[in-house]
């Protein structure tokens, strides 16, 4: 049986990964996950200088999900070089770093920097709604994106990975853009931008006033979104929004994704990856499947 995927060259044990921002580099959550099961750990956006993030509170629990308006807050490049890189080399994964920036030059930066690094991708993080300076114009405007990864490609000595954004009138355009561009591969869906307001305070939950929403609420949007995608683009897709267990990572691999990041849900409980690739192996011999890139795209 068959559960590797090949992503840009780069071949994963399995198709489930963490999604950035929600496992830090794994060093959190060593103790409930072996890493070595799982088939690449995505870290923590990461900036060319220390990001102190948005003012508290930041974080808001909703019906089906959550709401966070951290703010990318991060230690930057340098540290993350230093303590974060020699930590996963430890583990049989892949290394999938988030890049984050508030400008072309920032993002080309940290690409730069990681070029001679032992990471296997960079993911670009082009849509988190949180940042006032923000990443949202790239990640919401076709030639935006377009020139933006266009730049980081030039930079780039590991496979780029574009995380589009969910708030636009049409995700086909953007994927279209980022392909065209050159970007090896795309996840989606990021937050999509929400709001909840404290009615006994008359305040908003959050200091940001906006935050992104993840979780189960939002999974039936992601699927849709990843369909699209993978009927509008040849590049590979990671897939991700509201993943609670295999049937849902199923979904997504169904519609269309190579492979899957499990985010919100490790909050919840954190061996929600590990049981993913249990389940996804289940469900494999269950129906007898001998190779999961036969389920890539099956549901047309």
């Amino acid at each position: 049986m068959n559960t590797k995927v090949t992503i840009a060259g780069v071949e994963f044990k399995n198709p489930v990964m963490t999604a950035s921002g929600t496992f830090g580099s794994g060093m959190e959550y060593g103790e409930f996950v072996d890493l070595n099961r799982l088939g690449a750990v995505v870290t923590k956006g990461v900036a060319n200088v220390p990001w102190p993030g948005n003012p508290t509170p930041r974080v808001a629990e909703t019906y089906g999900g959550m709401l966070n308006a951290i703010g990318l807050q991060n230690p930057g490049i340098d540290v993350f070089i230093e303590r974060d890189i020699p930590f996963l080399k430890q583990y049989d994964t892949k290394i999938i770093v988030n890049v984050c920036g508030k400008s072309v030059e920032d993002y080309c930066e940290v690409v730069e920097k990681l070029g001679d690094q032992p990471v296997d991708m960079l993911e670009i993080n082009v849509s988190c709604p949180n940042v006032k300076e923000g990443a949202i114009a790239f990640g919401q405007k076709a030639d935006a994106l377009f020139n933006i990864t266009k730049e980081i490609k030039k930079y780039a000595k590991q496979p780029v990975i574009m995380k589009l954004s969910p708030n636009v009138t049409d995700i086909t355009e953007m994927a279209k853009a980022a392909e065209a561009a050159g970007a090896d591969a795309l996840s989606l869906i990021n937050t999509i931008t929400g709001m909840k307001i404290d009615v006994h305070r008359r305040k908003f939950a959050i200091a940001n006033k906006t935050g992104g929403l993840s979780g189960p609420a939002i999974k039936p949007v992601a699927v849709r979104m990843v369909y699209q995608v993978a009927n509008a683009v040849q590049i590979p897709i990671i897939g991700m929004g509201g993943i609670a267990n295999a049937e849902d990572a199923l979904e997504f691999i169904l519609a269309g994704a190579t492979a899957v990041s499990i985010g919100a849900m490790n909050f919840v409980n954190p061996y929600t990856t590990v049981e993913t690739v249990d389940g996804i192996e289940s469900y494999m011999k269950r129906y007898g499947i001998e190779d999961i890139n036969t389920l890539i795209g099956a549901v047309k």
